[in-house]
C-alpha cells in the first residue's frame, strides 16, 4: 500500500512542476509561483529527458538535482524526478530526491526495470511507475512485481496514455480501459493521471483531468512552467502556475461515496441494465448458433470461411448507422470485430474440428 497519496482523502493529489529543469532560476521562479497559486503535494522536474532524436534537449543532468531538492525544501514539499537506469537512481537518492518515477520508455523494458529494482534494494523510497509506451497491461504489472520483489512497496501508478502514429486529437491515446484494468488487478496501488502527456496541448488538459477525476483517479501530474512557450521541452503542453490554478478551480470533484438514498436509485437502474445484459448474451448465444449453421453450410459447399465482400458490406453498414444507434463509431467497430472473431471460432470448430484457430482472420 502506498503512503505517498494518503492525504486524508484529498483529491486531486497534485504533482506539478516544469517538464524539465532548465536553469536554477527557472526552477526556483516556477516553484515560487506554484506555491503562490496552488497547493501542490509533490514537486516534479525532469533532470534526464529520454528524447526521440539525439539533438533534442536531453536534460541538464546531475547538476539539476540540487535545484530540484532546494526548491522542494523552499516550499516544504517532497520532490520527484524521472529515472531511466540504476545510475540515475543512485544519483537521485544521493541528492535527496524524495520520490522516483519510472518513465514510459523505461517501463517497456523489463531489463531496465530489473536494473533499477536491484539498485533500490534496501531503500524505502516511494516509486511511481508510468504505463509503458505501448498498451501492454502485463508489462505495466510486471514492473510493479519486480519492484515489490526488491522490497519496494510504496508504489503508485501513473497513466500517461499510449503512443500511436499521428492521432488526430491526443499526443498519447488515453485508452482508459487499461488503467481501469490495472486498478482491477492491483487495487492496492493508487492511480495518478498525467494529462500533460496524454493531451500534448494545453487546450485538452481540463478535459482529460476531469475524465480522470470522474474515473476515480487519485491525483494528477501536470507540467507547469513560468513561460511555457519558451520551454526547452514539451512547450505546448505546459501551463503557467496561474493557469494551473484556473484549471484546478474548474474541476468538478464528485464524491466517491454513495449515500443510502442514492444507492437505492442506482441499484434500481443497475438491475434494469443487468436484465438487458442478460438479454444481450442470450441474443449473442443465438447469433453464434447461426454462425455454426453458416459454418456447416460453407463446409457442405466447400466455401472459405472468409467472405471479404460480405464482411466489408456488413461492417460498413453498421458503422454508417452508429449515429442512429447513439453509439461511438469506435465502439461499433470494436464490437463488430469481436463478434466477427467469435464467429470465426464457431465456424472453424464446425468446419475444421481438429485444427486450431489462427490468431487473426475474418469470416461470415
Amino acid at each position: 500500500m502506498s503512503s505517498l497519496i494518503q492525504k486524508g482523502g484529498k483529491r486531486p493529489f497534485l504533482i506539478a512542476g516544469p517538464c524539465s529543469a532548465e536553469t536554477e532560476e527557472q526552477v526556483m521562479e516556477t516553484v515560487r509561483q506554484l506555491h503562490a497559486s496552488c497547493s501542490i503535494d509533490v514537486l516534479r522536474a525532469g533532470i534526464w529527458k529520454p528524447r526521440t532524436r539525439p539533438d533534442s534537449f536531453e536534460g541538464v543532468g546531475e547538476e539539476g538535482l540540487k535545484w530540484l531538492v532546494d526548491a522542494g525544501k523552499m516550499i516544504g514539499v517532497p520532490t520527484t524526478t524521472e529515472i531511466a537506469n540504476a545510475k540515475h537512481a543512485e544519483l537521485a537518492l544521493k541528492a535527496g530526491v524524495d520520490i522516483l518515477w519510472i518513465g514510459a520508455r523505461t517501463t517497456v523494458n523489463p531489463f531496465a526495470i530489473q536494473e533499477i529494482a536491484d539498485a533500490l534494494v534496501g531503500t524505502k523510497i516511494p516509486v511511481m511507475v508510468k504505463n509503458p509506451v505501448n498498451p501492454d497491461l502485463e508489462l505495466w504489472i510486471g514492473a510493479f512485481e519486480r519492484l515489490e520483489k526488491a522490497g519496494i512497496t510504496d508504489l503508485t501508478a501513473i497513466h500517461r496514455g499510449f503512443s500511436v502514429y499521428k492521432h488526430p486529437k491526443y499526443r498519447n491515446v488515453p485508452s482508459w480501459e487499461l488503467p481501469i484494468s490495472l486498478r482491477e488487478r492491483l487495487p492496492h496501488i493508487p492511480l495518478i493521471c498525467d494529462p500533460s502527456h496524454i493531451s500534448g496541448k494545453r487546450a485538452l488538459l481540463l478535459e482529460v483531468s476531469q475524465k480522470a477525476m470522474d474515473l476515480n483517479f487519485d491525483g494528477l501530474m501536470i507540467e507547469s512552467h513560468i513561460n511555457p512557450d519558451e520551454a526547452w521541452s514539451d512547450a505546448a503542453q505546459q501551463l503557467t502556475p496561474a493557469n494551473l490554478r484556473i484549471l484546478l478551480d474548474q474541476l468538478v470533484l464528485r464524491s466517491r461515496e454513495v449515500s443510502d438514498t442514492a444507492l437505492l436509485g442506482l441499484e434500481e437502474l443497475r438491475e434494469k441494465i443487468g436484465i438487458l445484459d442478460d438479454r444481450l448474451f442470450e441474443i449473442l448465444t443465438a447469433r453464434m448458433r447461426l454462425s455454426e449453421e453458416v459454418g456447416a453450410f460453407k463446409q457442405g459447399h466447400n466455401i472459405t470461411i472468409l467472405q471479404e465482400d460480405h464482411w466489408r458490406k456488413m461492417i460498413s453498414s453498421r458503422l454508417e448507422k452508429s449515429g442512429e444507434y447513439g453509439l461511438a463509431e469506435r465502439f461499433v467497430r470494436l464490437m463488430m470485430d469481436a463478434l466477427h472473431q467469435e464467429s470465426i471460432r464457431h465456424q472453424t470448430r464446425v468446419m475444421n474440428p481438429n485444427v486450431h484457430l489462427p490468431p487473426n482472420g475474418k469470416a461470415d
